[in-house]
């Protein structure tokens, strides 16, 4: 009589440890977010408009999104410049500008936003002489194209208006982008730079046909990561935005607000948004991603 072999793992204890895995994952992260969606699903269709599309909460969207998008596009831009400074350059200090970095992932988020809102308060170390440079070139602005309300877009002031939501969501970011851009330039040899120079190549086209193929993808994932952090940041920013509605409040302050006042309906229904758009726009990064993996790859 023949007996069926079992058909064995490659890696032991794989079905254990997926378990383990998925259950963990199912508690700490699954649940949760779907108790949002369950929570959401016992409003009828014209609550839930009311409550994600009222004037407030849409002005909070353009808000969050928005300063998230350029804040995340800032740190894609510095957190390539410093990584290249950290791994292709030696300077005194460089051991501890490497662990400045990693400030904003140790720094509790609240004392980051009052730290923030004192460097750049009106009275602050920065904000006493940048705070006039600010408003004068607002006002020249305004003066310049006077047929957008530049004061409203970019605020009379740095701290507590639209551009310490800036700072403050900059400041989160950079780490996340600098780590994940670093490992990347430290493995790319400067063998590469230097066939490409032998070969004739500038330094403009070695930097664009040689080093930034090979850091797309992990730029993009610096940026992904830096953006999604943004889009869920509270602590740092609310000590700094001014809190104003429909001007300088943030959609995770909305959501506080609203749990504040027992509407817990309204505040998981503008979770929900918040979930699906951003699970939307970190699936369209990681395809542009694998296309850019591709398509250098060829």
């Amino acid at each position: 009589m023949a007996f069926a072999r079992a058909k064995r793992s490659v890696l032991p204890g794989f079905g254990l440890s997926l378990g383990f895995t998925l259950a963990y994952l199912s508690l700490i992260v699954l649940i949760p977010l779907s108790a949002a969606f369950i929570k959401t699903a016992g409003m009828s269709w014209a609550e839930f408009l009311e409550a994600v599309a009222s004037p407030r909460v849409v002005a909070s969207y353009k808000l969050s999104f928005g300063i998230s998008l350029c804040a995340a596009l800032i740190n894609a831009f510095f957190g390539f410049i410093l990584s290249w400074v950290l791994v292709r350059y030696t300077f005194p200090g460089q051991r501890l500008v490497d662990a400045l970095v990693d400030l904003p992932f140790a720094l509790p988020t609240a004392v980051a936003g009052i730290a923030l809102s004192a460097i750049y308060a009106r009275n602050g170390w920065v904000g006493t002489w940048l705070d006039p440079i600010w408003a004068k070139g607002v006002q020249e602005l305004s003066s310049i194209v006077p047929w957008v309300d530049w004061p409203s877009w970019l605020g009379t002031k740095l701290a507590f208006d639209r551009p310490g939501i800036f700072i403050a969501l900059t400041f989160i970011g950079l780490p996340f982008v600098v780590r994940t851009v670093q490992p990347v330039l430290a493995e790319l040899e400067p063998d590469l730079e230097e066939a490409a120079a032998t070969l004739g190549a500038n330094r403009w086209q070695t930097m664009t046909k040689v080093i930034l193929p090979e850091l797309l993808p992990a730029l993009i994932t610096g940026f992904a990561l830096a953006f999604a952090r943004a889009l869920g940041e509270y602590g740092s920013v609310v000590f700094i935005a001014g809190n104003q509605p429909l001007h300088s409040e943030i959609t995770p302050l909305l959501i506080m607000t609203k749990l504040e006042q027992y509407d817990y309906r309204g505040a998981t229904a503008i979770a929900s948004v918040m979930l699906v758009t951003s699970f939307v726009l970190l699936l369209l990064i990681n395809l542009l991603q694998k296309w850019s993996r591709r398509y250098y790859r060829v």
